[in-house]
């Protein structure tokens, strides 16, 4: 039996020695053969090879279905002409032959368009000749996820904070026994609104600006410098409150 030895600065068993032993007893096993695949290296298994021939066969009878083309609406097609290079006088290329470049962006979307375009060309005249309408008829409704109830709660919950608001904002026209009508509000709120602006600079409103103080069609020199206002008694001549001792030989008369 081979001794283990303790490593004093560690204070622990040293595992150098117990692997060595191992590696020795691998290659004992290894020389007598007694090591098998898979024993200590597990070994992936061969995918097996599913040959469906019924499910195949199933495809293929797919494929080879001869349906018209309004079932199928494909079509294999070359862009349309560059109307651009057209115009500019360039040579056009042979159908299939472009070269377009995968980095470069716009010359890609281009080549998506015209690609559309030129299958919308094929396509409608093949859409005429099987009787199937292009265009939306104008009374036509679209059928909507959502069912009809569904429908009739959003719009009663609608018109609920409709009527809230009028009733809130006074919006909600002529009411019964009411002389408050919409287009009286109307009429107020365009006055309010030429006179003090639209929610604008509140304070110093009512300061004189200067259109104001040169404006001198209300001045009265009279009411300026004293000479107009009311006058009693007679001749123009005001009541004077007689003094105190006056009114103390008045007493005293009496």
């Amino acid at each position: 039996m081979v001794e283990i030895d303790e490593d004093p600065q560690m204070g622990f068993e040293s595992e150098e020695d117990d692997d060595e032993l191992s590696d020795g007893e691998l290659q004992e096993a290894f020389a007598k053969g007694l090591l098998k695949p898979g024993l200590n290296v597990p070994l992936l298994e061969p995918k097996k090879a599913i040959n469906n021939v019924e499910g195949l066969r199933k495809c293929l009878a797919e494929f080879k279905r001869n349906l018209p083309w309004a079932e199928r609406l494909d079509l294999t097609n070359y862009p349309a002409v560059d109307i651009v290079a057209k115009a500019e006088g360039r040579a056009q290329q042979p159908e299939g032959s472009e070269d377009v470049s995968a980095e470069d962006d716009f010359q890609r979307e281009m080549y998506f368009y015209r690609q559309a375009q030129a299958t919308v060309l094929a396509a409608l005249p093949k859409l005429h000749k099987f009787k199937i309408p292009t265009k939306r008829p104008e009374d036509y409704f679209a059928e909507m996820a959502k069912t009809d109830q569904h429908m009739q709660k959003v719009r009663k919950s609608h018109d609920g904070q409709k009527k809230y608001k009028d009733k809130k904002f006074g919006f909600g026209g002529k009411k019964k026994g009411s002389k408050w009508n919409t287009k009286d509000f109307f009429v107020v709120k365009k006055y309010k609104d030429k006179k003090f602006g639209f929610g604008g600079k509140k304070k110093g409103s009512k300061w004189n600006t200067k259109d104001s103080h040169d404006d001198v069609s209300g001045f009265k020199a009279r009411m300026a410098h004293g000479k107009g206002g009311k006058q009693f008694g007679k001749g123009g001549k005001t009541n004077k409150r007689p003094g105190k001792e006056t009114r103390k030989k008045m007493k005293a008369r009496k």
